[in-house]
């Protein structure tokens, strides 16, 4: 089985986020794919199986299979894009959310993904006490988004993980207004399936896009998630749907001697 790192939204390896991605004639029983995600201990190990003019598309953490995450399907995209099928300008991707469209535009890849529709819910001492910050307000999707003072508090702040794992959301991520060239700055914590911070995550900022752009009033969104590794997102908000690109660089390859 031949299997590809990449690191997503960077334009350099070790940074962004990376993730590793096998295409795959049919999809393994469930129990190696998800041998093979812990082996690789990475947050995401993506499956890819060709289907006719688009790829059927699976991920799995260490721990689960999850039904959405936007920097392996980056990842899946940039190997078939351009390790694969280089005279494609596209891919469409089946999953368990529904069906996605990769697009390559110059060095950048788009993808297209619903919104989330956050409900605004109260600000509560456990959320304060988890991540050790003033929260503003607090919304509630998919994911547990709170609301940050500054890019400052964003970045030095050191949660207590096994508090976070008690909150709402499969992701608990916090945000802030950004500075400079950036209209906002985030990290995301998912201790509930064994990632205590993960370096850049498209799927979740498919709720935190819409939001600065409510609060902004512009449609594109320039998003800086400041990890360790560091990453970043150009997102725009149309609607119901979440249009994110970013950047990708290949690591590595690999046969698994599966």
């Amino acid at each position: 089985m031949r299997q590809f790192i990449v690191d997503a939204f960077t334009e350099e390896i070790f940074s962004g986020n990376p993730a590793a991605v096998c295409i795959v004639e049919d999809f393994p029983p469930d129990d190696l794919m998800l041998a093979i995600a812990r082996e690789n201990n990475l947050s995401e190990t993506a499956f890819a199986v060709k289907a006719d003019d688009f790829y059927r598309l699976r991920w799995f953490t260490p721990s689960t299979e999850i039904d959405f995450c936007g920097h392996a399907t980056l990842a899946t995209a940039f190997v078939i894009l351009t390790q694969l099928r280089q005279d494609l300008s596209a891919v469409e991707f089946e999953t368990l959310s529904g069906k996605f469209t990769v697009k390559r535009k110059g060095k950048l890849f788009e993808m297209n993904f619903p919104a989330y529709e956050p409900k605004k819910i109260p600000v509560t001492d456990e959320m304060q006490a988890a991540i050790g910050a003033k929260v503003l307000e607090a919304y509630l999707a998919r994911d547990l988004l709170m609301i940050l003072d500054s890019a400052e508090a964003v970045e030095t702040l050191a949660p207590d993980f096994d508090k976070l794992s008690k909150l709402n959301g499969l992701i608990q991520a916090v945000t802030a207004a950004g500075v400079d060239e950036f209209d906002c700055v985030s990290r995301m914590f998912a201790p509930k399936i064994k990632i205590p911070e993960d370096p850049v995550t498209g799927s979740t900022h498919c709720l935190i896009a819409p939001y600065w752009s409510g609060r902004l009033g512009k449609q594109k969104i320039t998003a800086r998630q400041a990890s360790a590794r560091g990453g970043i997102l150009y997102c725009e908000v149309l609607g119901e749907r979440v249009k994110i690109s970013g950047n990708a660089a290949l690591f590595a390859v690999a046969d698994l001697k599966i």
